[in-house]
């Protein structure tokens, strides 16, 4: 891969989409190529097919069997096709392509079983440094550092000038293995070495801005906090169809942001769906979390009824789809001044942008065979049995979806979790009360 790499960057000092391929046999490289169709003029000039005619050329047969391909760029249609009719082995790609990828970004050519012969594919090998290698070449042309997806949409950063209470720089990754070209917004302040980091997560229709009471506290103890906005809310893009919004999705972009940014003696902290996707987390890499923070959620395990309030929250979302975000939170948040509330609203400023608002209701598992069912069920036996860290709940007690009842079957799940605190006055939002929370829990939470 590196030496397809190396091919790569000659495309693109040739003024080439810097793509680049190998075709290895018994060890030996017996096809080298790099995109040419501009230079050229042959639209069929892709890298793969420069080395698969090299290749074929070396072996004195059009049959390429026992040869592996590598190629920095996941293959088109076109190259896969190829692939399948030179009787390639098997072919390993780098970065992949969310717009014309034929090997499982938007249709997987070698896992066709009616074909009369199967190529096996290997994908994300050096997937960054090929990844940036496009990045950095398209970014050069276009002058604009990270281009919008063609199903995604993005809110105007104007939207977000002047949020009260709001100060902290924006940070960007849009090279996620799960989410390739989505550009994912996050807050990350605090030493990187920190005894604790606070990781807080966010649900609907909420975003980091939910955390602004409580960021200040953890910063002040010396700690770390990483706020992120999932993809559809706050500043991170926005799919433009609500199917995008599956359960699996969100929960291994979080994992993977997790991964990235390499976080360790993390506190998760979690509400609303922030709790449904984020109490999965842990159950995956155990030693990098030391505790929960819990406020009005639940793990969505499929086999107790949603409660009353929620579905009653469902059907309203699905009968009042523009709903007064603004609106929605004062009406739980009175102490909260209008532009605290209409700030909540900025990253949603039409109905395009409201695909999550739209979606997460229907998301939340009720069956056992939902998507995300089993995985609640695995994580409910995680902490029940395994878990070694601290816990720490807080419950507003006027939240009549996540209230009480549903946080106390909720901290049975969780081993040695205590009493909770129980704020009179908060509702869902228990965030809006953070100041107190996260003053607790800086006092719970030893480093």
């Amino acid at each position: 891969m590196r030496e397809a790499l190396s091919l790569a960057e000659q495309a693109g000092q040739a003024g080439e989409v810097p793509v680049g391929a190998v075709v290895v046999y018994q060890g030996q490289v017996i096809g080298r190529g790099r995109n040419a169709p501009i230079a050229g003029h042959d639209p069929s000039a892709h890298a793969e097919i420069v080395a698969l005619r090299e290749a074929a050329r070396h072996l004195g047969n059009y049959r390429l069997e026992g040869c592996t391909l590598y190629v920095t760029l996941e293959p088109c249609a076109m190259c896969a096709g190829a692939m399948l009719h030179a009787r390639l082995e098997r072919v390993v790609f780098g970065a992949p392509d969310p717009r014309t990828g034929a090997a499982g970004s938007v249709i997987d050519l070698f896992a066709r079983s009616e074909l009369n012969h199967q190529t096996q594919v290997t994908g994300a090998v050096l997937a960054e440094p090929c990844g940036q290698l496009l990045r950095a070449f398209f970014r050069a042309r276009r002058g604009n550092a990270e281009p919008v997806r063609e199903d995604a949409l993005r809110t105007p950063e104007a939207a977000f000038a002047d949020l009260p209470g709001y100060p902290w720089a924006p940070h960007y990754l849009s090279d996620l293995p799960a989410a390739p070209g989505w550009r994912i917004h996050y807050l990350d302040e605090g030493p990187r070495d920190a005894p604790l980091t606070w990781l807080c997560l966010h649900g609907n229709p909420a975003w980091s801005y939910l955390y602004r009471h409580m960021i200040p506290e953890f910063l002040a103890a010396g700690h770390r906090v990483v706020a992120p906005d999932m993809p559809g809310f706050g500043k991170s893009d926005k799919p433009k169809k609500e199917s995008q919004h599956r359960f699996g999705w969100h929960r291994q972009v979080l994992l993977d942001l997790v991964e990235r940014l390499d976080l360790q003696r993390v506190i998760l902290v979690v509400q609303d769906w922030g709790g449904i996707l984020g109490l999965t987390l842990p159950m995956a890499a155990p030693d990098r979390y030391r505790g929960l923070l819990l406020m009005n959620t639940t793990l969505a395990t499929g086999q107790e009824p949603l409660s009353p309030g929620f579905l009653a929250w469902r059907q309203w979302c699905a009968s009042q789809p523009q709903y007064d975000i603004a609106r929605l939170f004062l009406r739980g948040n009175p102490q909260m001044s209008p532009a605290q509330a209409q700030a909540y609203a900025a990253p949603f400023p039409d109905a395009g942008h409201r695909a999550a608002l739209r979606a997460f209701p229907l998301r939340v598992p009720a069956a056992i065979d939902d998507e995300g069912a089993q995985e609640a069920r695995q994580a409910q036996a995680f902490f029940q049995r395994d878990w070694q860290g601290q816990s720490l709940m807080a419950v507003g007690m006027q939240d009549p979806v996540l209230g009480e009842p549903v946080m106390r079957s909720l901290q049975q799940v969780i081993a040695g979790c205590p009493e909770p605190l129980l704020l009179a006055q908060a509702g869902h939002f228990v965030q809006e009360h953070g100041q107190q929370i996260a003053e607790a829990a800086v006092r719970h939470f030893r480093a």
